[in-house]
């Protein structure tokens, strides 16, 4: 059985409890958080969400991309948020490689070569959240009045650390 095949199954369990309760569609807190694909930090249980409570946008490293601000702009815009946090975590995979290194593995696993693409990787997490913070706070599509905060959580421990 795959694992996709189990998911369908857990998923009714899930369905028969959730019920029928129409949620709105634009989020509670008016929050909407960047972060990363990581599967150790589970946002909502971390920071006490509910469904319905926030936006939850994830990739690789939880970096403000074109595509990340492409959705911050229609959360916004169209559903309301008017709150970003950007939340990078500890012992992060994109900390595990460079770009010319990543480039070269593409290269010879897959024979493609994207020399020159930015996979966006980074040493130091409390600087890639200043970076990600201040791409939002420089773009034009993000108003001035957004409140943008951003933060550390550590895998080991499950704490938050704000960033400066």
């Amino acid at each position: 059985m795959s694992y996709f095949e189990k998911f369908l199954k857990t998923n009714q369990a899930y369905a028969d409890l959730h019920g029928t309760a129409h949620l709105p569609i634009k989020p509670k807190t008016q929050v909407a958080i960047v972060t990363c694909m990581d599967s150790r930090l589970h946002v909502a249980q971390a920071l006490g969400l509910a469904l319905g409570d926030a936006h939850i946008l994830r990739n690789a490293g939880g970096r403000v991309t074109d595509d990340m601000i492409r959705s911050l702009v229609i959360s916004q815009q169209q559903l309301g948020t008017r709150e970003i946090v950007v939340l990078h975590h500890t012992d992060c995979g994109a900390q595990t490689f460079t770009n010319d290194a990543f480039a070269d593995q593409l290269q010879r696993d897959l024979g493609v070569d994207v020399h020159g693409h930015d996979f966006l990787p980074f040493t130091d997490v409390e600087e890639s959240v200043r970076e990600d913070m201040a791409i939002l706070r420089q773009s034009p599509l993000i108003p001035d009045d957004v409140n943008i905060s951003g933060a550390v959580y550590d895998v080991d421990t499950g704490r938050m650390t704000e960033v400066i």
